[in-house]
């Protein structure tokens, strides 16, 4: 144990690459593509430390390129998934006592190799090449959120340890203590960001406790090499156990183990609710009530007033909407426009739509890349051909796709004229901006109306130079998004900079990279300590006289 109270570095934000030409940045991720691009790699599960095999195997396909293989990954049974609890508890133990610095030491570690090594290019090669990203996308993600999001959670779990009570009466001692969860958290990582990955597991890691990752299958290249990274940083074996599978199976046993304490998700709100309520029957089976910690789905918007920087405002469509596909959780989606200045702004958005390249993300000129995978192509394409067949909406661009080499989209915007329309309604997780042009002088009927459209709360923002309007905006719009941005596109939130999370259908708003998602990862105890003890039962009240 240690005798000192030691002060941790203070945390900023990881500067972001920009790969220009020349640049030996640039030099060096193209090198590490033209590598992973040429090798099959065979992926593990890994538990306790140990690489182990199934033969129960999915191949991993470039989106962009779908009969290229990049390897294959070992997919978790029950038998494996009893394994990593186990494992994960004997661990428990040594982990879950460790000083607190000793543990934040490792994932400042992880977060600088990120920084000064060739460990950056490993993990931005495999996001890009496995999850369709261009280099900027990959690089804010994979590279600069991850080491954010390691540095700031120490920062947080070093805050929340100096929290204490703030007075002792003389003659005792008050204290209080954040112990681990008494068991193994779950994390369940989503495709998109190749940073959830790291922080699901690793936010209730640093607060010493222990778990089992579950990437998406369409993530698992760039998953492996986060956990690769934990590993070579001096993270213990069985603190973090790597099982790819199958949802299904490997949520019958996780959520049937008494041991079972908490939940880090990221993914679909219909995924989410499901496991909520399987949680719910279980509760009677588990030694404590589980921590419950999820962002979930996004049907965001951006509202524009009629005073509106109507260049800014296009340039926030584009990038809020088109950025990585539109397959953020965070992506723009419907658009509410008044009519004074849509024709404007539908000339810039057209122009502008020509210009954008797409294509493979070895190219670094294109700025649109392929969506995920076919599931996801075709799901896109039917809300496209919905529309495409609708009299209350019409494509102004793009609306074209094809999946013969890579599961291409091309950014799309449609106008409708129904402001409940399907596509202004349901997320989509694609390439897809719906418009609703509104009556200047409906303002405040139509705030209302963006309010009441979607059941999600994630991201918003407002667009106007009046800043009465601002304000108006603000207060109607308070519970419709956890992440709201005035004059800017939804999307990007920094660590320690914007906390992310949302309400409603979006999730339970922890605030992932805070504070607040840190506390949520503790049991505190409260300790009195009365240096000389009472001798007498009786109270003055008790007195005779």
């Amino acid at each position: 144990m240690s005798n000192a109270i030691f002060h941790h570095p203070m945390p900023t934000n990881e500067p972001i690459r920009t790969y220009e030409p020349g640049s030996p940045e640039r030099a060096a991720l193209k090198a590490k593509l033209q590598e992973m691009e040429n090798e099959y790699i065979d992926i593990p599960l890994i538990i306790g430390g140990k690489e182990i095999r199934t033969g129960d195997t999915e191949e991993i396909s470039m989106p962009h390129d779908h009969k290229h293989k990049l390897g294959k990954y070992h997919k978790a049974g029950k038998k494996e998934v009893q394994m990593a609890i186990d494992s994960a508890l004997e661990a428990w133990k040594t982990w879950s006592n460790m000083d607190w610095q000793d543990r934040a030491a490792i994932f400042m570690r992880a977060a600088e190799m990120i920084y000064q090594t060739d460990w950056r290019y490993t993990i931005l090669a495999s996001t890009m090449l496995g999850q369709s990203k261009n280099a900027y996308q990959a690089e804010i993600d994979a590279a600069c959120e991850t080491a954010d999001f390691l540095r700031f959670n120490v920062h947080n779990a070093y805050k929340l340890y100096q929290e204490q009570p703030p007075h002792s009466p003389n003659g005792m001692w008050n204290r209080m203590e954040y112990r681990a969860l008494e068991g193994f958290v779950f994390a369940v990582a989503p495709f998109n960001f190749t940073t959830f990955n790291a922080n699901l597991p690793g936010a209730p890691a640093i607060m010493g406790n222990v778990a089992l990752l579950k990437p998406a299958g369409t993530s698992v290249l760039s998953a492996y090499y986060i956990i690769k990274l934990f590993e070579a940083a001096g993270l213990p074996a069985g603190v973090i156990n790597f099982i790819p599978g199958s949802g299904q199976k490997i949520g019958d046993v996780v959520f049937n183990d008494p041991n079972f304490a908490g939940l880090h998700f990221t993914g679909s709100t219909q995924v989410f609710q499901s496991m909520w309520k399987i949680i719910g029957n279980n509760i009677t089976k588990y030694k404590s009530y589980p921590r419950i910690v999820g962002e979930t789905g996004g049907k965001d918007f951006v509202f524009a007033h009629s005073s509106a920087n109507v260049r800014g405002l296009a340039t926030a469509l584009i990038q809020g909407s088109f950025e990585y596909q539109g397959q953020k959780c965070s992506a723009a989606s419907r658009a509410y426009i008044p009519k004074s200045i849509w024709p404007e702004l539908k000339e810039i958005l057209v122009n502008d739509l020509k210009n954008l390249k797409t294509g493979p993300v070895t190219d670094f000129t294109n700025f649109v890349n392929a969506v995920i995978d076919k599931a996801a192509f075709d799901t896109i394409v039917s809300y496209i051909e919905f529309a495409n067949k609708s009299d209350e909406a019409k494509i102004i661009a793009g609306g074209k796709y094809n999946d013969k080499v890579g599961y291409y989209i091309n950014p799309t915007v449609i106008e409708t004229t129904n402001p409940k329309f399907k596509t202004m309604q349901e997320e989509i997780f694609g390439p897809v901006l719906t418009v609703y042009v509104y009556d200047d002088n409906k303002y405040e009927e139509t705030l209302k109306l963006c309010d009441e459209t979607s059941p999600y709360a994630l991201t918003g923002s407002i667009f106007a130079e009046d800043r009465l309007a601002i304000v108006t905006a603000d207060k109607i719009l308070k519970h419709s998004a956890g992440n709201f941005y005035i004059n800017d596109k939804p999307t990007g939130a920094v660590v320690g900079q914007q906390p992310f999370g949302g309400a409603r259908a979006s999730g339970t708003n922890d605030k992932a990279g805070s504070f607040l998602n840190i506390v949520r990862w503790v049991s505190p105890r409260t300790i009195k300590e009365t240096f000389i003890p009472r001798k007498d039962f009786r109270y003055p009240f008790m007195s005779e006289k």
